[in-house]
Formats: structure tokens, C-alpha cells, sequence
């Protein structure tokens, strides 16, 4: 059975839109593989604004070596997920948390694990994530609490990256390992990692493990641990295959429900659609009559490879990540971008949860995705907290299903729009609309 303890924002005591105080560097501050042998980290835990209670963390049951880690690196105030998740996991009950990226559901876990494994050796907790850039953004956090008198220490075992480094942090002994599935099961094959200790054990960004095709290496990694563990799972939804895992891998885990009802309020949506042949000219239109800073969504990473050698050409500040760029090369793409040095980053949908940039003021689908759900992520780039942003559609007739899927999810229709220098397409009513419209039905 599932404990259902759900929550939402307009039921917790907020202090309004406050910064979350982050550390500035990380490791070296450099993407660049260290001599340590350590893969390329973040120059930058990401910072952001996000709503926080007005608990402070002392009240949530953490000790004194990390409230005083906490002060260091200025968290005052915990946000909803870290309220709600960090009393029940530290007292050791199996849970699952919904919630939206940026909500600060990585503090949410680490906190409770760094408490419960107190002084130890070996590997004790593991972190599975669906991206590198999750896994990265993961171990930079726990990369604080090294550097303090509690001295956790963690490994990143990512792809995408030399696997001889990550033999040289497996020979410390960390406490904590943060990987992407495939690159684990290639050091278990190789008998380089056991999972036989293993105490507390986090699925991150669960759903979209399953979008990306993760799920049976999941299965995998989670029977090579013991059955008698503490186990959270985080995801921004909850379809029938991750609900069957929870019910198969947990122990009657309590459920927090944190996740976000439709976009954020702040958004503009706008859908063009146009014929097929003109994506292209729609899209460079785009991006050069609307501002400010822009993550544009491909499916295909031929199409992010031709839109960013375009928009070069144009003298536009892009970069680009997909599955065909090195670890070093995503890694610079995304903190250039953060930085402000790139206005417009093309991406296809490896970044559409996980990556938390601040300030991006449009969202612009290429290709609309697949799911209503995977839309509302995609547009929860932009708007958050208080700031308002705009999430630009190209469509297609192709695209009218998946267009019906995302107006009933959000409420209301998208507003059609046009730009200037393309030809939109003109939708065909459906017949019960005209016979709705027509005078000789009134």
C-alpha cells in the first residue's frame, strides 16, 4: 500500500520568492578532467529563486555538523519538497516524492543520507540518475559536505567519459556513488563496484529513466542491492510503469505530492503552425524577432546540428548539447549558457528536466514533444517564481493530436500566432464546430 500525503504550495506557509544561497565553485572550477582523476564536474552549483517555507532547517531534525554546513553556504529556509521529505527520510521511511525540477529536491535526499551514514567506509548509498548532467549537478552537491568536518565522499560514474579516472575514485572507498545506469553496470559486470552494502538508495528523475529507456537497467541495478534498504524515488509524474516499480522495489513508501498542476502562471504560450517546408524559416524567425535568452528543443540531433551552424552563420551566440557531444563539450555548452556568454542554447531532450538554468526568458519547440506532460516540463524552463516567460510551439497538421493532448492539460486552447515571412497553415474546423458556428443551427 502507498501512503498518499498530498501537498501543494498554496497549503504551505511561504516566505514568497527568496534566492537559495549556493556555493560559487566547485572542485577546480574548470569542465576539464582534474588530476585527482575525478570526471569533469560544474564550475557551479546552479543557483536560483525558488519558493521556500518559513521553517528554518533545525526544525526538519538535521544535526549540528550540517546546519552548520547549511549556514556556510547560505540555505535559511527550506523549500516545500526539503520540508515535507527530510523529517520522514531521515527517520527512515521509504518515500516518493513528486515534484518539479528547481524545487530543491536534491538537497531533499542528500541531507538525509549524509545524516544517516554517519562514519563508515565503503559504499553505502546510491544515487541513480538518467542523465549526466543530473549526476554532475548531484555530486557537486555532495562535493560541500567533503570539504566539511562530516567529510562524505562520493564518486560520479557517468558515460560519455573515460572509464580508467573512475577506477581511481573507486579505490577511496567513497561513501556515496551518483551514476547514470549503463556506466554502472559496466563497472558491476567488470567487478570494479559492489552494491552489496548498500543502505540508502535514491531513483532520481524517475520518469524519465523510463522515457530515456532505462527501465530494465534500473531493474537490474535494484536487485544487486539489499532487499533491506531505505529507498526514495523522485519523479516529475507518476505513469503505470514507475507506479509498478515502487510497488515491486518499496516498502510501503509514503507519497508527497509537490508536483505542479499545469504551467506556471507567467507563461505566454504560442503555437505556429505552418506547412512542413517552412520549420526552418519559422524557427530563425524566431529567434531573431524574439529576445533575451532561449533553450530551443529539437528531436533530432541532425536538426540542433543544423539550426546552431545556421544561427552561427546569422552571428547569433548559440551552443548545443545532445547525445553525439563529448561529456566536456555538454558540460561547457550548459555553463556558458548559464553564464550568460551563449543567448541561445539547442538542445535536444536530454535537457528537458534536470537542467536548472536561471533566468531563461523563452522556450522554443522545434518539434513538439511527445507527451503533454514532457510539454509542461519543457515550458517549466522558463517563468520561475515570480519572472514571466514566453514558450514558442512550431507545429504541423502532423501535429494536431498532440496539440489537443497539451490544451486539455494546460485548460485552455494555445493561442495561435503568426510571424512575419511565413505562411501559416490554416486549421480546418471540425464538422461539429461548424455546425455549432452555423446560423441555421440557432
Amino acid at each position: 500500500m502507498t501512503l498518499d500525503r498530498r501537498e501543494t504550495t498554496d497549503q504551505q506557509t511561504l516566505t514568497g520568492v527568496r534566492r537559495i544561497g549556493m556555493m560559487t565553485t566547485v572542485a577546480n572550477g574548470t569542465s576539464a578532467p582534474n588530476k585527482t582523476g575525478e570526471p569533469p564536474a560544474e564550475p557551479a552549483i546552479p543557483q536560483h529563486h525558488v519558493e521556500t517555507t518559513d521553517r528554518d532547517f533545525r526544525s526538519l531534525g538535521l544535526n549540528a555538523e550540517i546546519l552548520e554546513v547549511l549556514a556556510g553556504i547560505g540555505f535559511e529556509h527550506p523549500t516545500p519538497i526539503q520540508a515535507d521529505v527530510i523529517p520522514d527520510a531521515i527517520a527512515g521511511k521509504d518515500l516518493i516524492g513528486l515534484a518539479e525540477t528547481g524545487s530543491g529536491k536534491t538537497a531533499a535526499f542528500v541531507l538525509p543520507i549524509v545524516q544517516r551514514l554517519g562514519r563508515g567506509k565503503g559504499v553505502r548509498a546510491l544515487v541513480v540518475c538518467p542523465t549526466r548532467e543530473i549526476a554532475l549537478q548531484t555530486k557537486a552537491f555532495l562535493d560541500v559536505f567533503r570539504k566539511s568536518p562530516l567529510q562524505v565522499t562520493s564518486a560520479c560514474l557517468i558515460g560519455g567519459v573515460k572509464i580508467g579516472p573512475q577506477f581511481d575514485q573507486l579505490r577511496r572507498d567513497p561513501d556515496v556513488l551518483v551514476v547514470t545506469p549503463g556506466r554502472l553496470l559496466d563497472h558491476t559486470e567488470r567487478g570494479t563496484v559492489s552494491l552489496r552494502n548498500v543502505e540508502e538508495l535514491v531513483l532520481d528523475e524517475a520518469d524519465h529513466m523510463l522515457d530515456l529507456g532505462f527501465m530494465p537497467q534500473v531493474r537490474r541495478i535494484v536487485t544487486q542491492v539489499p532487499s533491506k534498504r531505505h529507498t526514495m524515488l523522485f519523479s516529475a509524474t507518476m505513469p503505470p510503469p514507475i507506479e509498478r516499480l515502487a510497488q515491486r522495489y518499496m516498502d510501503d513508501p509514503l507519497r508527497i505530492d509537490l508536483a505542479p498542476r499545469g504551467a506556471a502562471s507567467g507563461i505566454e504560450h504560442r503555437l505556429y503552425l505552418v506547412d512542413e517546408k517552412d520549420k526552418k524559416s519559422c524557427a530563425l524567425a524566431l529567434l531573431d524577432s524574439v529576445p533575451g535568452s532561449t533553450l530551443v528543443f529539437t528531436k533530432r540531433r541532425s536538426d540542433a546540428e543544423w539550426l546552431c551552424r545556421v544561427l552561427e552563420r546569422g552571428r547569433h551566440s548559440v551552443a548545443r548539447i545532445h547525445s553525439d557531444r563529448s561529456q566536456k563539450h555538454r558540460v561547457a555548452a550548459l555553463e556558458s549558457f548559464r553564464a550568460g556568454r551563449h543567448r541561445i542554447l539547442v538542445a535536444t531532450n536530454i535537457a528537458a528536466r534536470g537542467i536548472d538554468v536561471q533566468g531563461i526568458e523563452h522556450i522554443l519547440n522545434y518539434d513538439l514533444p511527445d507527451t503533454a506532460e514532457d510539454y509542461i516540463h519543457r515550458a517549466g524552463r522558463t517563468a520561475r517564481g515570480a519572472a514571466e516567460g514566453v514558450v514558442s510551439s512550431i507545429g504541423t497538421w502532423l501535429d494536431k493530436p498532440i496539440v489537443r493532448q497539451i490544451e486539455l492539460a494546460l485548460g485552455h486552447p494555445l493561442p495561435r500566432s503568426e510571424v512575419e515571412g511565413v505562411t501559416p497553415y490554416r486549421e480546418m474546423r471540425s464538422l461539429n464546430e461548424r455546425r455549432r458556428r452555423s446560423p441555421l443551427r440557432r
